[in-house]
């Protein structure tokens, strides 16, 4: 369970940082997994706006997300 909590605890501390776009999606969806409240239809816009809010500012203004 503290493995699965630190998993959990990463994915929601997720952000791109020095990786590449393509690097933090497999990033972002390796941790999704451990965060099941993510892991359902109703819950894909919740992912999303994750995922683009962990992008870096360059990219999320390229996507327009505020």
């Amino acid at each position: 369970a503290d493995e699965r909590n630190r998993k959990v605890i990463e994915f929601m501390e997720l952000k791109q940082g020095g990786m590449s776009a393509s690097e933090y999606a497999a990033k972002f969806e390796e941790l999704c997994r451990f965060a099941p409240h993510y892991n359902n239809v109703e819950a894909e816009e919740y992912k999303c706006v994750k995922f683009e809010n962990g992008l870096r500012p360059d990219i999320k203004q390229l996507i327009g997300f505020n």
